[in-house]
């Protein structure tokens, strides 16, 4: 089923999807890989704020190439989503109720999710260059010196992805497996 959401994504929000949901985001939503990970894991851990509000947000595993003149950014498509996967459970505890990526999660990736209503979104990979078309702002928020892995807000309009794991446990990709 097709669904447009706004965001901020609220768990009245999440509650309403489901595994398998073709969903088109538009609003604010945060950029954020590894190394950003890494870094807001550690200040949250000293107990010191990070770069934005977790609460009811959503991070897009995404480092993007460089924009062509004209452009707001580059291509824009989706990294691995388990190389966050050791961070993922303390920003869900925080507030954090969507990311988009690729790929498989850990159990306790899904745990946690369970626990903190929250869905995981799949952005397709390489179509970035399509994806790029749907984030109308970027803006360098915090950790310019992580260059391409800088933490960015975004400006999305229809941003297509698809719920892969709902908060239920419901995985789509252990679905197709069966």
């Amino acid at each position: 089923m097709d669904k447009y959401i706004e965001t901020p994504l609220t768990e009245e929000k999440v509650a309403g999807l489901d595994a398998g949901d073709f969903v088109y985001l538009s609003g604010t939503i945060y950029t954020a890989r590894d190394a950003a990970h890494k870094r807001m894991y550690e200040t949250m851990e000293k107990g010191e704020p990070i770069p934005f509000e977790l609460q009811d947000n959503i991070i897009y595993y995404l480092g993007p190439s460089p924009a062509r003149e004209g452009q707001v950014i580059g291509s824009a498509g989706p990294t691995t989503s388990s190389r966050m996967d050791k961070y993922t459970p303390l920003l869900l505890e925080k507030g954090l109720k969507g990311m988009i990526g690729k790929g498989r999660r850990s159990k306790e990736v899904i745990d946690s999710m369970h626990q903190n209503h929250a869905v995981y979104f799949a952005a397709i990979g390489g179509a970035g260059a399509l994806l790029s078309k749907c984030i109308k702002k970027a803006e360098i928020i915090a950790y310019e010196d992580l260059g391409t892995e800088a933490i960015r807000k975004l400006e999305v309009e229809n941003l297509p992805v698809i719920v892969v794991i709902d908060q239920h446990k419901k995985n789509m990709y252990e679905e197709a497996l069966n």
